[in-house]
């Protein structure tokens, strides 16, 4: 049968541990660990895309348009007096 078993992976990560030694093995570990984190979270990111603006603070419709403009929001203002 193709794959890792029990006593391979244990070969293999005893032989990691004498070529790197056990001061570099957990950087090691937690280095892979985060690229294999950062590959998931691009590969979600490419199937599910996220709003351009979603760093923006979310604005009500009707301010927004008064900040878009203020020439015409000033003129509603006075005839509201």
């Amino acid at each position: 049968m193709p794959g890792l078993h029990w006593p391979d992976l244990i070969i293999v990560l005893v032989i990691a541990l004498l070529v790197f030694g056990p001061k570099k093995l957990p950087e090691m570990g937690s280095s892979i660990g985060k690229g294999i984190r950062e590959f998931r979270k691009g590969m979600s990111e490419l199937s599910q895309p996220k709003e351009d603006h979603e760093d923006e603070p979310k604005v009500p419709h009707v301010e927004a348009q008064q900040r878009e403009h203020p020439s015409q929001s000033a003129s509603v203002d006075h005839q509201d007096l």
